[in-house]
């Protein structure tokens, strides 16, 4: 039989065995799971390789186009900067004039309008002599003249 000392190493040495017989089988796992990480990284890798190319020359059409759309934002810039200058020459040379006109034409409507209501008309005026008798259309004409001279006191005065 098997003294205490001989039993205990025996029971050592089995454990030892289901121990490394436990490491054997995790070690060649882990040498598969190893060698598929490695296939997986490299086929990972072929792919990656024409997508970076790919993403390259996205990256280069876009910055081309951006450039382009610089471009035409710039000359925009200057072709509202000219349309600036433009108008305000227009502005100079027409609107100017047009309300000096515009101004003198109301003038002159505003001192026959007055005239009107003060009840000379522009006709006697005009012809010199005075008349034997307003006509009808005279007498409407010239309280119409009379009417609006008031309208446009008031629309100067901020009323109407």
């Amino acid at each position: 039989m098997l003294t205490a000392g001989e039993l205990a190493g025996l029971v050592v040495a089995i454990f030892w065995v289901i121990l490394v017989c436990f490491m054997v089988v995790v070690l060649v796992r882990l040498a598969r799971l190893l060698t598929e990480t490695r296939k997986s990284v490299a086929e990972l890798s072929d792919r990656i390789a024409p997508l970076l190319d790919d993403m390259s020359q996205t990256v280069s059409e876009a910055n081309r186009r951006l450039a382009a759309a610089e471009e035409i934002t710039d000359n925009m810039r200057d072709v509202s900067g000219n349309m600036v200058k433009i108008t305000g020459v227009a502005s100079t040379l027409f609107a100017g004039p047009v309300l000096k006109i515009s101004a003198f034409r109301d003038g002159v409507r505003l001192a026959l309008a007055r005239r009107a209501a003060r009840g000379v008309p522009a006709r006697r005026a005009a012809r010199g002599g005075p008349r034997t008798g307003p006509r009808t259309a005279d007498r409407i004409s010239e309280r119409h003249a009379a009417e609006r001279a008031v309208e446009r006191r008031a629309i100067g005065r901020g009323r109407g």
